[in-house]
């Protein structure tokens, strides 16, 4: 593929972002909130807006230093004043932002839950954005006409949206790219050096982690070779994935919903106990990091990138291990009964408190306008990965012109989580499926990652429901937030205890109790209303 030249891009956008600009305004200077908008404009016509927002720490302190922010301000004539905190310390900077009164005119990036919204939209903190929607964001329309399912999803139980969303499509049902979180990612060089098969079954994995342990297969002539490795909280490192083995299996939110449509708390069946119970014996052996139940992400990186590993959890290997062959997917594991399953996870590619716009806004058709620049598909495509001709660091795409297509680039040996980072800004965006091969390729990772799904995964995966992204009132988000707290608190607390010291048989009709008196039954019924709700529709 052809690279273009500095020169051509810059005088690419800039010709661009100069007829961009001039629509944007004579848009902007028409009808209700024009007035409003002006008042801020300097000299040269271009609005400021004062933004809370987080980013990684590999990305620029200034946010405006990214290119992707200056091609939009080029384009819409709109400078954003940045208040920008990394990850670690935002949600305490953003609530004190809010608490003191002291509001941006939007907070970008902000990640809000659905109880926070609806709390903060009953303070009047943040603002309804129908009619904004309505009569100022035609591309955010054409997405929500092109996907009407996700209109019904970011709409509050009294009829308002609070928050653009951030919407990420790949795939549909069983093989969509998220329907499996945590993966199991082998040391393939191991096994073969050790002449031994990809265990099929939750027996033979306990024999290869104990040849992993005692038959130096990485050859230093040290005992140094860590068998099986995760983090131990929910999430995509965490090994919940071994849970199908024994029954049902273990989600991030603990819910799974029979085929008659009924939702079940995964950590009070009888399969969870067995799987923890497995855990417990891999324990015994000497086989689990001493670290895995208190390390993080950071720690799980270093070890992972010397590839001490024989067996890690990780949405993409490259990610922990980097894009080599040293590391293949393990599939799914046949458990004691003989049965091979796979949970459906209940995460859609769906940001529902992504951007959040403040009753302190004085120009609000002016930040609808902008926002709505970030519905464009090719816009949304570079806000989601990261963009093309930069000069200064590792592109994520190529333009070509004459499709009007951002093609993926290799990825050259870089992680692409930390290549995302450095250059997206995230934020409301829509890549919906049609836009692929459209405008734009689908990522090598991502591939990769659907064709294990689509071929070793989704075939054994039994469950044919899962728990739709269900908007709770703010009543019942009050009862869900206060039972959860405790409750899933309780059962991580349980569990780490019993991957450690096996009493899980002794203690469990007393753990089920506890389940109950921490409102277990309260939070059933309000999940199996909001399933029935929006099932219904």
């Amino acid at each position: 593929m052809k690279k273009l030249t500095k020169s051509k891009v810059v005088a690419q956008a800039a010709s661009a972002s100069v007829l961009a600009s001039l629509m944007f305004l004579s848009a902007c200077s028409g009808g209700g909130g024009g007035s409003a908008a002006s008042k801020e404009q300097d000299p040269s016509g271009k609005v400021t807006l004062n933004f809370i927002t987080q980013s990684s720490p590999l990305a620029p302190a200034d946010p405006n230093d990214k290119l992707i922010n200056k091609r939009l301000e080029e384009k819409t004539n709109v400078h954003i004043n940045w208040k920008n905190f990394t990850r670690d310390v935002f949600v305490e900077k953003r609530n004190l932002a809010v608490a003191s009164g002291d509001l941006p005119d939007a907070i970008f990036n902000a990640d809000y839950s659905d109880y926070e919204l609806l709390k903060l939209a009953k303070d009047g903190t943040i603002i309804p954005l129908n009619d904004l929607i309505e009569k100022n964001m035609p591309n955010f329309k054409k997405v929500l006409e092109e996907a009407p399912e996700y209109k019904s999803m970011i709409t509050a139980p009294d009829g308002n949206i609070y928050a653009f969303p951030w919407i990420e499509e790949l795939g549909n049902g069983k093989e969509r790219i998220q329907a499996v979180d945590s993966m199991p990612w082998i040391n393939v060089e191991w096994l073969k050096k050790l002449g031994l098969e990809m265990p099929k079954t939750t027996d033979e994995l306990k024999k290869v982690l104990i040849a992993f342990k005692t038959q130096d297969p990485n050859g230093n002539g040290q005992a140094d070779e860590i068998p099986l490795s995760f983090i131990n909280k929910p999430g995509a490192e965490d090994l919940a994935f071994l849970f199908a083995s024994f029954g049902l299996g273990e989600n991030p939110d603990h819910a799974v919903v029979s085929d008659d449509g009924k939702v079940i708390f995964t950590a009070a069946e009888e399969g969870y106990k067995n799987a923890i119970s497995f855990v417990n014996e891999l324990n015994k052996e000497g086989l689990i990091d001493i670290e895995a139940y208190t390390q993080d992400w950071s720690t799980y990186l270093a070890k992972g990138k010397d590839q001490r590993y024989g067996l890690y959890f990780s949405w993409d290997k490259a990610n922990i291990s980097g894009a080599n062959d040293a590391y293949d997917v393990m599939p799914p594991l046949a458990g004691p009964d003989g049965e091979v399953n796979v949970t459906r996870t209940n995460a859609l590619g769906l940001g529902r408190g992504k951007m959040v716009v403040t009753s302190a806004n004085k120009n609000l058709e002016t930040t609808a306008k902008w926002v709505d620049q970030l519905y464009d598909p090719l816009q949304s495509v570079q806000d989601n990965w990261g963009t093309y001709g930069d000069e200064t660091q590792q592109n994520i795409f190529e333009l070509d012109e004459a499709k009007g297509m951002l093609k993926h680039l290799p990825l050259e040996g870089a992680a692409p989580v930390e290549l995302r980072e450095k250059t997206s800004i995230g934020g409301p965006l829509a890549v919906l499926d049609s836009y692929y091969g459209k405008y734009t390729t689908m990522p090598d990772d991502a591939k990769g990652r659907m064709d294990i799904i689509k071929n070793i995964m989704a075939p054994k995966m039994k469950a044919e429901n899962v728990m739709p992204s269900v908007f709770n009132s703010i009543e019942e988000l009050d009862r869900l937030t206060t039972i959860e707290t405790d409750l899933f608190a309780y059962v991580l607390r349980m569990r780490t205890e019993w991957y450690q010291n096996g009493k899980v048989n002794e203690q469990w009709d007393e753990y089920l109790k506890e389940l109950d008196r921490l409102g277990l039954q309260e939070w059933l019924k309000i999940k199996q209303t909001g399933y029935d709700r929006a099932t219904q529709k």
